[in-house]
């Protein structure tokens, strides 16, 4: 059965499809994997495994190699094509073509995928990138959370505020954006910022709304009621909610804190940039793993399509993690003692693809392992 599985995995993952790994030397049917996936592999599961493997990659991690464990993630999404016959498929009017989002979240340091989402193209990348960041169910402790300009908004800096976590974002037309004044009557204190300052802060709005704030703020953290529609409650019809305009209020502070940061520091705007990096060399081995079906997504059921998502981020994960044994494995040789610069560390990752070889005939055995001393 444990053959079965990884096949059923293997072929979701790579989106080849069940009967293309089915027979050959393993000699199992298309029928008896079928059947597997349909008893044993749900959603559910498979992101328990992926889960499984994140937590374990953390784990055996050398400190002396990849430094500290990270508390920043990078979130993206990334478009796949999906059938016209799919009821879920809809144009993206930024790829200019049909298909479905995943949102990914990844960590910084190690390129560890801890969450991923399915996402329909019109939805908005703000509670994806919420929900990754507090409901990823790995032992990882997230406190920031890099993003694009599509991840990120005035309401998502004051959600983010309210959960504890900082919203990092590269915003595109940095320059159009407002600095809010800390209090009113006071509209020529900052003569030199006069063309980017503009109307004061609430205070009294947040105060009086703060409770109500911390409330919707417990219910995402504890799951009790989900981001997306929490949000979509006041964006759709109750955008003059005073609670709303209090969470409105409190994402200006916050964005208005983080553009003086933003702005004035070097360091940060690097680290941004390099967190995101990070999560499009994530998408970049998309592309190689899951090039089944010119990667579209054919089925249109949305569990079907949940199950891809996950074997892809599944086989992924794996990928990382072996790789990182195989790098510990080559650097606890003495002779690599001195041999690597800050540069060269810097540049060491455990996303790289080179030695995959995704085509050919699968052949699956389960009785030899890799001759790696921590596997």
């Amino acid at each position: 059965m444990a053959e079965r599985l990884v096949l059923a995995m293997y072929a979701y993952g790579t989106n080849t499809g069940i009967k293309s790994v089915a027979g050959g030397t393993d000699r199992h049917t298309e029928d008896d994997i079928r059947y597997v996936r349909r008893r044993y592999l749900n959603t559910e599961a498979a992101r328990r495994i992926a889960i499984e493997i994140a937590n374990a990659t953390f784990a055996t991690r050398k400190p002396s190699i990849w430094g500290e464990s990270s508390t920043a993630i990078a979130s993206d999404s990334t478009h796949f094509g999906a059938y016209d016959q799919n009821i879920f498929t809809e144009h993206h009017s930024r790829y200019g073509r049909r298909g479905v989002l995943i949102y990914w979240s990844v960590e910084r340091n190690g390129s560890v995928v801890i969450h991923s989402q399915l996402l329909n193209c019109s939805a908005s990348e703000v509670h994806a990138m919420v929900d990754g960041a507090m409901h990823h169910g790995t032992e990882m402790d997230v406190e920031s959370s890099y993003v694009d300009t599509h991840g990120q908004s005035e309401i998502g800096f004051g959600v983010t505020r309210l959960l504890g976590f900082d919203l990092l974002p590269r915003i595109k037309r940095i320059n159009k954006c407002r600095l809010y004044r800390p209090a009113a009557g006071e509209p020529d204190l900052w003569p030199g910022l006069k063309p980017a300052v503009t109307g004061p802060i609430r205070w009294e709005l947040i105060a009086e709304q703060y409770d109500q704030m911390m409330k919707y703020a417990t219910a995402i953290r504890t799951h009790t009621a989900s981001t997306e529609a929490i949000l979509r409650r006041f964006m759709k019809a109750n955008a003059a909610h005073p609670t709303y305009q209090a969470m409105i209020e409190l994402g200006r502070v916050q964005k208005t804190i983080f553009l003086c940061r933003y702005l004035r520091s070097r360091e940060l705007q690097r680290e941004i940039n390099s967190g995101l990096n990070v999560v499009e060399s994530w998408n970049g081995a998309n592309q190689v793993i899951y090039y089944g079906k010119t990667s579209e997504i054919a089925s249109n059921r949305r569990d079907e399509q949940e199950m891809s998502v996950l074997c892809l981020r599944i086989c992924q994960a794996a990928l990382v993690y072996v790789n990182v044994l195989m790098i510990q494995d080559i650097l606890s040789d003495s002779e690599w003692d001195g041999v690597l610069t800050a540069e060269d560390e810097r540049g060491l990752t455990p996303l790289f693809w080179s030695h995959v070889l995704p085509y050919g005939e699968v052949k699956l055995n389960m009785n030899t392992r890799l001759n790696l001393g921590d596997l």
